[in-house]
């Protein structure tokens, strides 16, 4: 059966010691480490091999592993254009409203944490890239093809170097496929690896919640990237459409009646988990189930607590038969 982890990123206003505490009374095998709070320094955890050590002895204290670090905050701000007070809040305060300062503080701190894990014998960091174009999405006003091809070149210009340092410490990064991402959907997650020029370094973490809200099929992603799934993220959503709200939730934040869609702790949304666990198994994957906790409308910790049962109850190995081999002699 696969490790079953929960991501911290949503509890990393809790230190790690009383976390792992109680994600261990939650059924967990393990965490999925966010690199802000006091789960993971990375800048630290890339040259001091005792703190990197230390994390990982905090954690099997409590009879816990780690699988996969997570850096979503510094990764947005590689691509993004920085332009506005929401990235200030990733950033260290003296790079607030500098834009070059974010992403110059962003692209180091992503090639940290590519050593960062390296020192924690990790093999995967999950997180974002940011976009140059997101803000293009609806092509008004008019977005040429060419405005489309330079942000997937600005994608590839910026993050090559970083992969650089990720294939020098053997260590993988997992894109979060999600809007305001270089890739949010089947399509251009296509186009972001011809962008990288398909380098083994830079695959998906896979997590169906974002791809359901927009009507992709998470399934048919697998599919597509069988060899690119480095990461699984465990995350349920609901579309709420009530002929009133639209699919880009008409500016009503997480959790606001009306709201077209929204996320939802698992098995309470309309993702087909099933189908997930069972293309799963064909594609041979056996890394972790990391459950990303998000339900505005639910306390985190009965959440979290009910998600590790659902994923246990869900997950099942591969057949190593036909069913009916049995019967042959």
């Amino acid at each position: 059966m696969r490790p079953v982890t929960l991501f911290t990123g949503q509890f990393a206003d809790i230190p790690l010691e009383q976390l792992a505490a109680q994600a261990k009374q939650w059924g967990y095998d393990g965490l999925e480490l966010a690199c802000w709070g006091d789960h993971v320094d990375v800048d630290r955890a890339a040259k001091d091999k005792k703190y990197a050590q230390g994390q990982l002895d905090l954690l099997a204290r409590h009879g816990l592993k780690v699988f996969a670090i997570s850096n979503h905050l510094a990764g947005q701000l590689v691509c993004d254009l920085n332009n506005d007070a929401r990235s200030d809040l990733f950033a260290p305060k003296s790079c607030a409203g500098n834009a070059s300062a974010k992403r110059e503080w962003a692209t180091t701190a992503m090639k940290n944490t590519a050593r960062a894990a390296k020192n924690m014998g990790l093999k995967i960091v999950n997180g974002f890239t940011g976009s140059s174009i997101w803000h293009m999405l609806y092509s008004f006003p008019p977005v040429s093809e060419a405005m489309v091809e330079q942000g997937f070149a600005d994608f590839a210009k910026r993050w090559n170097p970083i992969l650089d340092v990720f294939d020098e410490c053997g260590v993988r990064f997992a894109l979060e496929v999600h809007p305001t991402e270089i890739a949010f959907d089947i399509i251009t997650a296509r186009r972001a690896l011809a962008a990288i020029g398909h380098r083994k370094a830079f695959g998906f973490n896979f997590d169906p919640s974002h791809l359901h809200w927009q009507l992709v099929d998470p399934v048919r992603f697998l599919k597509a990237f069988p060899d690119r799934i480095y990461h699984v993220h465990m995350k349920d959503a609901a579309l709420t459409l009530d002929g009133e709200s639209g699919i880009i939730s008409s500016h009503l934040n997480f959790g606001t009646p009306g709201r077209g869609w929204d996320f939802r702790s698992l098995g309470r949304g309309g993702v087909k988990f099933e189908e997930i666990i069972r293309t799963l198994n064909i594609l041979n994957y056996t890394g972790p189930l990391s459950v990303e906790w998000e339900d505005a409308l639910m306390n985190r910790e009965a959440g979290a607590a009910e998600a590790c049962r659902f994923v246990r109850n869900l997950d099942f190995p591969k057949s190593d038969r036909v069913f009916d081999e049995a019967l042959r002699k």
